[in-house]
């Protein structure tokens, strides 16, 4: 028995048959949307007739990356290739697209992988179960939408600051909706209401919380994951490997895409973002931001943490002020003007808030910055060099001089702003961590590699130099007037 199904209720599958079959709805197996020829043929003469968004059993079958939006039937998987005039590195960038999906977001397939495994095995009964998908966007979007084409009662929870376009779709399709207080990062709200409705309706509520639900991970390890082998293996070139995967954690259902890359490809690497605004990963922090479809504040029981190898701090205010360099007039001009060829421009628009934060988090880090970052290395470790030689000099035993290396180390780490943003630190603590010279070469490395830093990069770099300089002369100086 799998992980989502423990146990079959024949009685309940039987009269859920019934129910489709007099609603005349066929569901989709998970081999056939990665595959969409093992279709019925019987099925695909209808599709042609019905639109993408309507709200039609038959579109369960379109639950793919490889709807052909010209024919209303299926053709290669979706995807268009970021060229480096707009990401400013020479590794190609190939990004997937979700905008064809029913609703315009893959999010739709994450809820079905939740939903269907419990409603085929009868651990979801329709005529008496409401699927409750908590939320910060579009995946109560995609709950509530196969609900309606699977006859199913939907409870749609995200918080009240999100776009008012998304409350006006899920009433209209028939959702009810719970707003929560806050923005995209309130996610333990959703989860208190979540909490709430199952104490007021015990087994009247089934939740189907992307954050905990393997169905989640499942649908993206069988479907997403091959849609991005397949279209590697179309484009590469000779001597080109598949070198990583960018994606955000959110629900960290698309991370099962990564799970499928990194048994097919063993050396591929794994990106994974978070606003920078609300670094939970990258340091233990949380805040606010406007990053739509990557709520936070929290790792999920669906995160295989084991497989992630880069975590990226990514600025929503990057992410703004792209997607409104892909979509207004004179930021389009200015994509051709720097040679982005006019169909890739016409493609950008395609990208959401999200796939914004995608494309940075796989185009973050230039090789130059790497270099330099490793350069701010050796120079504030020679620094530290001169420093433990000049106390050295000063001491007589090898154990004392260990003592206090070990006594100094502790607090130079915890004070250098690697764990902790400074802005959150109250500012007697924030003045200590500016006295830190440590402080000034990760200020330094986080700006080489994320490009942002708390500190201006030119007195992080001074600092740096400054501290090396002036550590070794006085380690050198000490040390020569050392008498054996």
């Amino acid at each position: 028995m799998s992980q989502i199904i423990h146990r079959i209720h024949d009685d309940v599958v039987k009269r859920t048959a019934a129910r489709c079959k007099a609603r005349g709805i066929t569901i989709p197996t998970f081999q056939q949307l990665r595959n969409p020829d093992k279709i019925p043929a019987a099925v695909k003469s209808k599709l042609p007739n019905v639109g993408l968004w309507d709200v039609n059993p038959l579109n369960l079958w379109r639950i793919t990356w490889k709807n052909d939006t010209k024919t209303g039937l299926f053709g290669n998987v979706n995807f268009f290739e970021i060229p480096k005039a707009v990401t400013g590195v020479d590794a190609r960038i190939i990004g997937l697209t979700g905008k064809f999906f029913p609703t315009g977001a893959h999010k739709v397939g994450a809820a079905f992988g939740c939903l269907v495994p419990r409603l085929v095995s009868g651990e979801f009964d329709p005529e008496k179960h409401k699927a409750v998908w908590p939320s910060t966007g579009n995946y109560c979007r995609g709950g509530a939408f196969d609900c309606a084409l699977l006859g199913c009662t939907a409870v749609a929870i995200l918080p009240e600051e999100m776009s008012q376009e998304r409350f006006t779709w899920l009433k209209e399709i028939g959702a009810e909706v719970i707003a929560t207080p806050g923005c995209e990062s309130n996610v333990k709200e959703i989860y208190d209401k979540c909490w709430e409705l199952r104490r007021e309706f015990g087994d009247k509520v089934v939740i189907l919380n992307q954050f905990d639900e393997m169905g989640n991970s499942m649908w993206h390890f069988a479907v997403t994951g091959q849609a991005m082998q397949e279209v590697f293996e179309k484009e590469k070139k000779a001597g080109q490997r598949l070198a990583g995967v960018s994606l955000t954690q959110g629900s960290a259902g698309t991370l099962g895409s990564g799970e499928y890359l990194k048994e097919v490809y063993p050396l591929v690497k794994l990106t994974v973002g978070e606003a920078l605004q609300c670094p939970t990963l990258y340091l233990n922090g949380f805040g606010g931001h406007r990053i739509e479809g990557i709520g936070d504040k929290h790792v999920p029981w669906v995160h295989n943490l084991k497989h992630t190898d880069v975590v990226a701090a990514i600025d929503d205010n990057a992410c703004i002020a792209l997607m409104r360099l892909f979509n207004e007039p004179a930021g389009r001009a200015f994509l051709k003007k720097i040679g982005a060829p006019r169909e890739v421009v016409d493609q950008l628009a395609l990208l959401g808030i999200s796939g914004i934060a995608h494309l940075i988090g796989a185009s973050y880090a230039s090789l130059g910055g790497v270099v330099a970052s490793i350069a701010v290395m050796a120079v504030s470790g020679l620094g530290f060099m001169g420093l433990s030689i000049a106390l050295a000099s000063k001491i007589d035993s090898t154990e004392g001089f260990q003592v206090l290396m070990s006594f100094m180390t502790m607090p130079l780490v915890l004070l250098s702003g690697a764990f902790f943003p400074i802005s959150d630190l109250p500012a007697w603590l924030a003045g200590l961590v500016h006295l830190n010279p440590l402080t000034y070469a990760v200020e330094a490395i986080r700006y080489l590699l994320l490009g942002s830093s708390s500190i201006p990069i030119r007195l992080c770099l001074e600092v740096t130099a400054a501290f090396a300089a002036v550590m070794l002369w006085m380690g050198g100086r000490m040390f020569g007037k050392i008498r054996v």
